[in-house]
């Protein structure tokens, strides 16, 4: 069984970007055309509560995702407070053409002039925000039934309690890594956060993404971007099959490293990757199982058994500089394993 299919096509994206549209220094077009020369193939331009189909700029060989981040913030008027927590959602419109705000409020869409505020379509209640699970998990649940996905963004930036991001429901992928957070406070891998998520039985995805804004050139130490990615294993490049592809979490999280192959053979996982200096198999347990390379030695195969009590699996790669590449979890039944008596 393939959990990371060597006979698939994988695409690089990045799924979260912020253009002048709201607060990045550089234009839609400038992204797309920095993002093509670096061996992107797909990006979503997520502006906060900003949205905009860039589909018109979609070429045979890169694609333009259409997207934007929502926010919800203590203060009732949505003024940031670095010691407060927050929530960033990223929403992925299922239709490129889609460009509906949901639970619009005014104070939070800074970036549209009056005149474009009378225009926007808008989907569900525009009551005042609330920072509260309920209110958090009605804008997730509008924004599916308007046709978006929803992503949880940078959970250690936003500073949340673990409580609550589990009590959160409905998002289909967490940002593994959020490349901006990690450039600012080296913290910004979650893949401790993510674990827990799995033992609670949480049906959730990974990824990893830049949240770019470009304040700094791309040789600068800054530079927030090209350090978090997602490889997608859609069966082609358009935009129904790239969609398809991350709605069903064909897709694993990445700061470096590339899974070649992925596969259940008997009661081990087998792993194929690009030269790395560990490999994990986590499982929920204390002791996951993993292969670390001799000093001056690389892994790029190692086979390594499940154990037969763990409720889910998932794979991390480390290369020689700390980066990581994550898959999902996989969750029992998914692989074909008896459930634990």
């Amino acid at each position: 069984m393939y959990l990371i299919s060597p006979k698939k096509k994988q695409y690089k994206a990045n799924l979260h970007c912020h253009s002048t549209l709201s607060d990045g220094k550089l234009t839609p077009e400038e992204l797309k055309k920095l993002y093509k020369e670096h061996g992107y193939q797909i990006l979503a331009i997520t502006d906060h509560e900003r949205t905009k189909n860039h589909s018109a700029m979609s070429e045979e060989e890169f694609l333009m995702l259409t997207g934007y981040e929502v926010y919800v913030r203590p203060d009732p008027e949505c003024v940031y407070n670095r010691f407060n927590p927050e929530v960033h959602l990223n929403l992925f419109a299922r239709d490129p053409e889609c460009e509906t705000i949901i639970c619009y409020n005014d104070s939070a869409c800074k970036y549209y002039t009056d005149e474009e505020k009378e225009k926007l379509e808008k989907y569900g209640s525009q009551r005042q925000r609330q920072y509260n699970v309920e209110y958090v998990n009605e804008v997730i649940r509008t924004a599916k039934e308007c046709g978006y996905l929803v992503t949880y963004n940078h959970a250690y930036w936003s500073m949340e309690s673990e409580a609550d991001i589990l009590a959160y429901d409905g998002y289909f992928s967490m940002e593994m890594c959020n490349y901006s957070s990690y450039v600012s406070n080296h913290l910004e891998y979650n893949g401790p956060l993510y674990d827990k998520m799995l033992r609670a039985g949480k049906r959730v995805f990974c990824h990893a993404a830049d949240d770019n804004h470009n304040k700094f050139p791309v040789d600068h130490p800054r530079c927030d971007s090209f350090g978090g990615f997602t490889m997608i294993l859609a069966d082609e490049l358009t935009y129904d099959s790239v969609i398809g592809a991350m709605e069903k979490g064909e897709m694993y999280s990445s700061m470096g490293p590339v899974f070649k192959e992925v596969s259940l053979v008997g009661n081990k996982i087998h792993v194929e990757c690009s030269e790395v200096q560990s490999v994990y198999v986590y499982g929920g347990s204390k002791s996951p199982k993993y292969e670390i390379a001799k000093p001056g030695q690389t892994l790029t195969c190692v086979d390594l058994e499940i154990d037969e009590q763990a409720p889910y699996i998932r794979v991390s790669i480390f290369d020689k500089e700390g980066k990581a590449a994550d898959t999902r979890g996989f969750f029992r039944d998914e692989l074909g394993l008896a459930p634990i008596e």
